[in-house]
């Protein structure tokens, strides 16, 4: 029997670090895009994954906009430089070192 903290193997995990790499590249290859979007690119949950939103806009990684649209409001995420940097000088040289995959490991070999 498995211990209640371990993880399901067929459900594939994605460390926090590749989900902020997700999103910036998102953010960069679309410029912009409201939030549906960006969460269903990105495989993710909104109620799961809102903190690492707000903590890359906090860090003023990604930029988040409020547009009116009649009574509601369209939430739009774009990247920052800062962001751009981030990813472009940590979060691509992590994945280099640690592969999401063990595929990736392998081939590099």
């Amino acid at each position: 029997m498995l211990p209640t903290n371990s993880i399901s193997l067929s459900h594939e995990y994605r460390d926090r670090v590749y989900i902020r790499k997700d999103i910036l590249l998102k953010l960069t290859e679309f410029g912009e895009l409201n939030q549906t979007n960006l969460l269903s690119y990105c495989g993710l949950n909104l109620m799961k994954h809102k903190d690492i939103l707000e903590s890359l806009e906090r860090k003023g990684f990604i930029k988040r906009t409020e547009i009116p649209w009649g009574s509601k409001k369209v939430i739009k995420y774009s990247v920052t430089e800062k962001g751009r940097q981030f990813c472009k000088m940590v979060l691509e040289p992590y994945e280099e070192i640690f592969p999401r995959s063990e595929k990736s490991d392998r081939e590099q070999s």
